[in-house]
């Protein structure tokens, strides 16, 4: 993708996953525990585009269907949580976020979360990174999880963004699912290569892509 000169952005809108943290590990480990809890088997391997950047409770009724029994989609969903929150170590940090964070408070930019992911895990991760996000949201706080638009919309809104302004709210997103939602929002779509190529990201509506948010600081920082 070729690089573009840049406006000033109103908001900074992040993911959570793959964006600011580094958390296949760990939920890789916590969908593996909870399918074999529940169902006395290895979780299947699927796709990655069937689940990356969806809803728990959709990736839930995924694994639950592979077994025919879209009824326990739920119970896998509470196990998975449970073992998500008996995890000890965090996710890891990935490049960038303190950096862009300390830009954003120096040029008075508003910035927060708005995650696919569960809004208990998100808030324990960042305390325990200890990094600082005062402003976030989980799939709890939507009625309709990404590709939706509403995850951004409900983080523009409270973050004092009128509509009329989301063109110019940044949104850093690794999945297809997640820019998809930036776009349908109005907002300026970010790619992060986590898991996607840029012209992958580019096709589903990226703007412009960056191979994490080290990167996306720097181009902030010198041009703007």
């Amino acid at each position: 993708m070729k690089t573009q000169r840049i406006t000033r952005p109103n908001a900074l809108l992040f993911d959570f996953d793959g964006v600011v943290v580094n958390s296949f590990q760990i939920h890789g480990w916590s969908w593996r525990a909870a399918f074999e809890s529940l169902f006395q088997k290895e979780l299947p391997v699927l796709n990655r585009d069937a689940y990356a950047g969806k809803a728990p409770r959709l990736i839930a009724a995924l694994f639950a269907e592979t077994q025919g029994a879209p009824d326990r989609a739920n119970e896998l969903l509470m196990k998975k949580q449970a073992f998500l929150e008996e995890a000890v170590e965090p996710p890891l940090l990935l490049p960038g976020v303190n950096a862009i964070q300390q830009f954003a408070k120096q040029q008075g930019i508003p910035y927060g979360i708005a995650s696919n992911a569960n809004r208990n895990y998100v808030g324990k991760s960042i305390a325990q990174l200890e990094i600082d996000f005062e402003v976030y949201f989980g799939f709890e706080d939507y009625t309709y999880p990404k590709p939706h638009p509403e995850a951004y919309i409900t983080l523009a809104k409270h973050l004092g963004i009128k509509p009329s302004e989301f063109q110019n709210s940044w949104v850093f997103e690794d999945s297809l699912v997640g820019i998809s939602a930036a776009r349908e929002a109005g907002m300026f779509p970010v790619g992060i290569l986590t898991q996607y190529t840029a012209k992958q990201l580019q096709e589903a509506g990226a703007l412009i892509s960056f191979p994490t948010l080290m990167e996306a600081y720097q181009k902030l920082k010198t041009e703007l």
